[in-house]
């Protein structure tokens, strides 16, 4: 994968790492991915409509002055689930610190001896290898095999 710096590649990389995220409780206190990810779902389904009520309001009362502000607010709450998403982008692309780079390896060994066949071990693995890897092992490790970091 190339590793463009655009906004919108970053905001596609973004939906995608959200999408490959395993949501599982076992992973809240380590990493603020499932927090991120609940916060900017609920903000593509909420923010435009607050966005409109904010504008909307103004003219269903006559109330131009006060355009502006409804205006900027409308804004901000749009900006909100692209700033969640844009964050997504730029951590999925982020290189494993030392540590979970050897706990991503190390769950890779585990589900390479179980049998199941994966893609080539990264070198440099960056947090969307992660995401895959841990689907994959809550996916089709059992129980007892994860205990040990869990």
């Amino acid at each position: 994968m190339s590793n463009k710096a655009g906004l919108v590649h970053s905001l596609r990389n973004g939906q995608k790492y959200m999408d490959t995220w395993p949501m599982r409780k076992e992973l809240n206190l380590l990493f603020p991915e499932q927090r991120i990810i609940k916060a900017t779902r609920f903000g593509v389904k909420v923010m435009p409509a607050i966005a409109a009520i904010s504008v909307l309001t103004q003219m269903a009362f006559n109330n131009y002055q006060s355009m502006p502000q409804a205006v900027i607010i409308a804004l901000f709450a749009i900006s909100m689930p692209i700033q969640g998403m844009w964050w997504l982008g730029n951590r999925a692309n982020t290189q494993l610190p030392p540590a979970l780079a050897g706990w991503y390896r190390e769950i890779y060994q585990k589900i390479a001896e179980s049998g199941f066949a994966l893609e080539p071990m990264k070198s440099r693995p960056r947090y969307k290898e992660l995401a895959q890897i841990l689907n994959r092992a809550f996916r089709q490790l059992d129980k007892n095999a994860l205990e040990r970091w869990f």
